[in-house]
C-alpha cells in the first residue's frame, strides 16, 4: 500500500460508456507552495468530467494531487496543469476544474479551467414540473 506521493494517475474502463453522464469529485486539501514566498498555499478542488472510455482512479487522484504539497506553482499554473494531466489520462467528453484557493493577502483566488472533446456537445437540460 502506496502513501507516497505520485505524479501517475491510474484510470479504469468506464463502466458505461454509451451514456453521457458526470463524475463530481472534491479535493478539499489540497496544497502547494508560493513560488515568490516559498509559504503554503491551500485550495479545494472540485473536477466534474463527463468520462467517455476510462474514468479517473480516486486512489491514484489522491495520491497525484497530494504529489504538489512540496513544489512551487502560480494558482493559473498548477490549476491548468492538472487538467492537463488528468485530459491526457482520461481522454474525457468533458472536464472542468475548479481551484478555489483560500485567502492570501486578504485575496482569494479561484481558476476555472475547461477541456471539451471535439465535436462533443452537452445533452440538452431536462426540466421537470
Amino acid at each position: 500500500m502506496s502513501s507516497q506521493p505520485s505524479k501517475e494517475l491510474e484510470t479504469f474502463p468506464n463502466p458505461q460508456p454509451a451514456r453521457d453522464y458526470t463524475i463530481r469529485i472534491r479535493m478539499p486539501e489540497f496544497t502547494c507552495l508560493c513560488p515568490k514566498t516559498g509559504q503554503p498555499d491551500f485550495a479545494e478542488l472540485f473536477l466534474e468530467y463527463v468520462p467517455d472510455e476510462l474514468c479517473v482512479e480516486l486512489k491514484s487522484l489522491k495520491l497525484y494531487i497530494w504529489s504538489f504539497r512540496d513544489e512551487g506553482a502560480f494558482h493559473e499554473a498548477v490549476t491548468n496543469e492538472i487538467l492537463g494531466d488528468l485530459v491526457t489520462a482520461t481522454r474525457p467528453r468533458f472536464m472542468r476544474l475548479t481551484a478555489e484557493f483560500k485567502v492570501r493577502g486578504g485575496i482569494y483566488t479561484n481558476v476555472v479551467v475547461e477541456h471539451r472533446a471535439e465535436g462533443w456537445q452537452p445533452p440538452q437540460p431536462v426540466s421537470l414540473p
